[in-house]
């Protein structure tokens, strides 16, 4: 089967006050043991990771396409795995649109990410004039495709897809279950296409963008979302905690 999990991006927010309430309560909710991360600002990792319970995994929102160096201001994927931290988020819509992040910088953040024994977050989205546009497969496909041209199978056993369709963050805006399942299955079929049927139907591919707990559950149900990103209901505790035990439903 594979693998469940709701990963929580809080992006450039809460005080560590915040941040521990927030974990806390995470701790004290998830009494089915319910596989579940949150990526954290990084000033944040250690004292979270001291803070929670053995399911819940504090990841990073970013890292380095950069081994070490005079790189002011960069965190290293060698930092990162000396922290014991698992999984990292690379190619957030925001990283790309915001930062200028390109396919051959994400491609390069995969690899030293995979080389220092951590779990990418692969993700993946279109604006909303692709989506008009009726490209978005094709778009979406060529995202994936850049990526998984440069590595082993044996390297994609340890990857998440993430599709967020940049047109659903943050603006309430959510594609419905079945536009979410059109894509999710593609995604699958272009995992197939590199690796076979065995890795593909094990890879797991989460969905984001304006995940609530009111649509979590009819997203989940779809045969290939294995759960969620989820941005801002993340920052509420029990929006998030209902948004997860939707997933283990």
């Amino acid at each position: 089967m594979r693998e469940k999990i709701v990963i929580g991006n809080w992006k450039m927010n809460t005080s560590i006050s915040e941040a521990k309430q927030l974990v806390e309560e995470l701790n004290k909710a998830n009494k089915n043991n319910t596989k579940t991360a949150v990526l954290v600002p990084s000033l944040y990792i250690n004292a979270l990771q001291n803070l929670a319970n053995k399911s819940i995994h504090i990841g990073a929102q970013n890292v380095s396409s950069f081994e070490k160096g005079a790189f002011t201001g960069e965190i290293s994927a060698a930092m990162l795995n000396s922290m014991q931290v698992e999984y990292v988020a690379i190619g957030h819509s925001e990283r790309r649109t915001i930062f200028n992040e390109t396919d051959n910088i994400i491609s390069e953040k995969i690899k030293i990410s995979l080389e220092n024994n951590l779990k990418p977050i692969l993700c993946c989205g279109e604006a909303l004039e692709v989506r008009k546009a009726g490209d978005f497969l094709d778009f979406v496909g060529k995202q994936i495709d850049f990526v998984l041209e440069k590595i082993t199978a044996n390297d994609m056993k340890n990857i998440i897809i993430a599709y967020e369709p940049i047109w659903a963050i943050g603006t309430g805006e959510t594609a419905s279950a079945a536009q979410a399942q059109e894509v999710h299955i593609y995604i699958r079929n272009i995992v197939k296409k590199h690796f076979g049927n065995e890795i593909a139907d094990k890879t797991t591919i989460l969905y984001g963008g304006s995940v609530k707990p009111s649509n979590a559950a009819e997203l989940f149900a779809e045969q290939d979302i294995d759960g969620a990103l989820v941005g801002g209901a993340s920052l509420n505790a029990q929006s998030f905690i209902d948004i997860i035990n939707a997933n283990n439903g």
